[in-house]
């Protein structure tokens, strides 16, 4: 049998700090699977493009104007030509061997059509953090329907790959949403059927103040609620109200770990 290719999308904006890291997580991938890997830049100006020069020839990359960050990763999911896809952001990391395994669970399985796995979260400096959260959304993973889904979004993205062909029928990236278009598809994936979960650790989430989940986690948990209500079955609202107390919790955590860091570095 011929070698599944896997294609890995990195949309990029001024991510200097940290894209290398990126970059060398995914082209340093082996095993018995073709590497096709796309970055789209939109329009850096903080010395990302010298970056991605260096590694010429090992990647597809472009650098011009966009809609964001949806709008990117949609434009390399179409050109991308592989068997199983997914998509990397330009401050996170994939785990050696990630795509190795990612290739051998979808060969055991050729129903599964996505599948996803553990996750660290590290800081700017690449120091795990908050493993607390990374023991949760295992337990929750391992105990996987789509009811629990729509409760809260246990998926990490970083995690998460897809087979290809999908898109013929569910489409893409959901281009007006702008914080949790994540979740309106694994939604939209679970709906047709359970992912595989892998117990290893698959990437590592970076996590810090001015990222776009540590910046806007309130207004990302908003509309995570109004996706959940876009694919609720008939008759069962109350889905959503344990939704609601969930994400109010996990909220006021949030807040509470912030107010924590401001008084410890005043």
């Amino acid at each position: 049998m011929s070698k599944p290719r896997i294609s890995i999308v990195t949309p990029s904006f001024n991510q200097a700090p940290f894209i290398e890291n990126t970059l060398r997580s995914v082209l340093e991938q082996q095993g018995d699977f073709e590497l096709e890997y796309r970055v789209l830049d939109g329009g850096s100006t903080d010395g990302t493009l010298d970056i991605l020069r260096r590694y010429e020839g090992r990647l597809h990359w472009s650098s011009g104007p966009d809609k964001g960050q949806v709008d990117a990763i949609n434009k390399g999911l179409r050109a991308a030509r592989g068997d199983i896809v997914g998509w990397v952001n330009s401050d996170d990391v994939l785990a050696p061997g990630a795509l190795a395994k990612v290739a051998a669970a979808f060969a055991a399985r050729p129903e599964a059509e996505w599948l996803h796995g553990r996750c660290e979260i590290i800081d700017a400096d690449d120091r795990p953090i908050r493993r607390w959260i990374s023991r949760y959304k295992h337990a929750r993973a391992q105990r996987h329907s789509l009811e629990n889904l729509l409760t809260e979004n246990y998926v990490s993205q970083m995690t998460t790959f897809w087979r290809r062909r999908v898109h013929g029928e569910i489409g893409y990236l959901d281009e007006s949403l702008k914080l949790a278009f994540d979740y309106e598809f694994w939604l939209r994936l679970a709906k047709r059927g359970a992912p595989i979960y892998l117990e290893d650790q698959l990437a590592s989430f970076r996590w810090y103040e001015t990222s776009k989940s540590g910046a806007q986690y309130d207004r990302q948990f908003a509309e995570d609620m109004a996706i959940a209500g876009r694919h609720l079955p008939a008759g069962r609202r109350a889905i959503l109200l344990r939704k609601k107390l969930k994400s109010a919790g996990i909220v006021l955590v949030y807040r509470s770990l912030g107010l924590f860091r401001r008084m410890r570095g005043a």
